[in-house]
């Protein structure tokens, strides 16, 4: 089952994605047409998902901040407030695109490991951040049990650099260094690869250990003072998440 059959079931009413077309002109990939957007008010909604174990509510600013780039690049109906749902509540699945972070145990429980499963083999897309930049951290490997324990040892991957992930709008050569890793936080690394499931051919988990959330968690207004703008790769994701 593809996304947009996902939220087909999810939602009713089509229309299309639209994405600006000075960016998409300007440096962006070419963008599948989408034969289905969220009916509405919006096209997209930012889901930051609950989850008893850990310190979910991590990055305050982050969600503001992917918001702000999917007004500045894309034609979008972008929601500008953060949605916060617990992982055992039912309504988390019927979100387009769900955000999981935090840096201490990820244990869930019956209930919210079975929405877990339930949503991403039904099509959803969860992103998931390791707070703490440390693939030998409580983080990761509480979460990697996790995948394991639902999905199977196997299932977590490391993602190529040629998946499409990466040219979903701008154009990328793999996954973008976070400052922290330049910096040496964490394990002291910088992870050349992004981690994803796949269900179907599809991906429904991405999974980071860059500790994007931290990167992004700055007031948006200052994006302006930088040279490049970090949170493009937020665009991809989201934009992958809505069209694969």
């Amino acid at each position: 089952m593809t996304r947009f059959e996902f939220l087909r079931l999810m939602f009713s009413g089509a229309a299309g994605l639209a994405i600006a077309p000075a960016a998409r002109a300007r440096e962006a990939a070419p963008i599948p047409d989408s034969p289905l957007s969220i009916p509405g008010s919006y096209d997209f909604w930012f889901t930051r998902l609950m989850y008893e174990s850990g310190d979910w509510d991590v990055d305050a600013r982050m969600p503001s901040n992917l918001l702000d780039a999917l007004i500045q690049y894309t034609t979008l109906r972008v929601d500008p407030r953060e949605r916060v749902l617990p992982l055992a509540d039912a309504r988390m699945l019927t979100q387009p695109f769900c955000y999981l972070a935090g840096h201490k145990l990820v244990e869930f429980n019956p209930d919210e490991r079975r929405n877990f499963e339930r949503y991403v083999r039904a099509g959803g897309f969860v992103l998931v951040d390791d707070c703490n930049h440390d693939v030998d951290g409580l983080f990761a490997k509480s979460f990697e049990q996790e995948m394991a324990t639902i999905f199977g040892a196997d299932a977590l991957k490391k993602l190529p650099k040629t998946h499409p992930l990466f040219t979903s709008f701008f154009r990328f050569d793999g996954p973008p260094n976070t400052a922290f890793e330049l910096n040496g936080w964490g394990d002291d690394l910088v992870h050349e690869y992004l981690k994803g499931i796949e269900v179907d051919g599809r991906l429904g988990v991405l999974y980071s250990n860059k500790d994007y959330g931290c990167e992004w968690d700055y007031d948006w207004r200052n994006k302006r003072f930088l040279a490049e703008d970090n949170t493009k790769f937020a665009v991809n994701v989201v934009v992958y998440a809505l069209t694969a």
